[in-house]
């Protein structure tokens, strides 16, 4: 498959969005008897609330990852709006991140960087929690928190702003699942050190280019290189697109393989496979920075192309599902266990 880059390769979904359309579960069985006074329905649905197909699996079947939690953290990042680099908006997420990676105790590092821009110079941050281990070597999990605040119009090739885009789903989804990940394995010391990264400024800020995109996970790479940190790396790991109710995810065919290997057959594993398809695409991403400097990268990337909303303000907070969270961290999770006896 030819590679293209995230901006590009999903903009065929901007010429038709799709409604998504949702069925809703049913109860059977035979009702209770209705208390004195109350409708049956009423003391049927008392005594069975219904399920929702949303609904995230408790945290005791998924390794502890709760998926309310991550959904909460998503609401949270719409509640404040479009998020592109430099707004008053990304400054009040960047608080929140750091806040709560804080509060479970994770030690927080933030790197305030300027990057020269198609749009001027901005000031931007990256966010790491370090987990130290007991040998030498690095995990990085990884996602960006910025939302686009332009699209290519495929019809045109203009690009226009998007000053009510919230993307719930990019980036607001990953970046729920990473500070979940963050609650359960920062209080755990294992055998090799865990970074929990936010990047910034991976969305263009005019036109996807190699100039114009990737900017945190570029200057972090640079950084670990000139300090010669990045030869510790065992396993980087990234997270994009990864809450919708209907997500599929398909293997990132420029991400180190066995990486890829080793995430879906913990997904087969742990019975995701309806979700962890063994079917090819292809996206530039915040991996690419790592994958160049020789770093085994992985991209689990949701089907952008076609969920119907990829960088349109459709891509709202009802697009997303605390299941679809809640399997992703598992995965996530199930998959680190892995890389830490590796």
């Amino acid at each position: 498959m030819t590679s293209f880059p995230k901006e590009i390769l999903r903009i065929a979904v901007v010429l038709c969005i799709l409604p998504g359309a949702f069925a809703g579960c049913k109860a059977s069985g035979k009702e209770s008897p209705a208390a004195a006074g109350q409708p049956p329905f009423m003391s049927a649905v008392a005594s069975a609330p219904p399920q929702s197909a949303d609904d995230p699996p408790p945290s005791d079947k998924t390794g502890g990852f709760d998926g309310k939690r991550a959904f909460a953290h998503v609401a949270k990042q719409v509640s404040f709006g479009p998020r592109p680099s430099g707004s008053e908006a990304i400054a009040k997420l960047q608080d929140y991140i750091q806040s709560e990676l804080s509060s479970y105790g994770c030690k927080v590092e933030a790197d305030d960087f300027h990057a020269n821009t198609p749009i001027g110079r901005l000031l931007m941050k990256n966010i790491v929690a370090k987990i130290p281990g007991e040998k030498p070597g690095i995990i990085v999990l990884a996602t960006h928190y910025d939302t686009a605040r332009s699209a290519r119009d495929p019809r045109t090739g203009e690009v226009h702003a998007m000053p009510t885009f919230v993307g719930a789903d990019d980036a607001g989804s990953s970046t729920g699942v990473i500070l979940e990940l963050a609650r359960s394995l920062c209080a755990k010391r294992e055998r090799y050190a865990v970074w929990i990264t936010f990047f910034d400024g991976e969305e263009a800020m005019h036109d996807w280019s190699d100039t114009d995109s990737c900017y945190g996970s570029r200057e972090m790479a640079a950084r670990l290189s000139t300090s010669g940190d990045i030869k510790k790396i065992k396993a980087f790991l990234l997270a994009d697109i990864v809450g919708g109710r209907n997500a599929r995810f398909l293997r990132e065919e420029s991400s180190t393989p066995a990486l890829v290997d080793l995430i879906w057959s913990t997904a087969a594993r742990l019975g995701y496979s309806a979700l962890f398809l063994n079917e090819a695409t292809s996206a530039q991403d915040d991996h690419d920075s790592f994958l160049k400097r020789g770093v085994p990268a992985v991209d689990v990337i949701g089907d952008f192309v076609n969920n119907g909303y990829w960088h349109t303000p459709q891509d709202a907070l009802d697009k997303i599902s605390a299941k679809t969270l809640a399997i992703t961290g598992h995965v996530f999770l199930e998959s680190i266990k892995q890389l830490q006896t590796k």
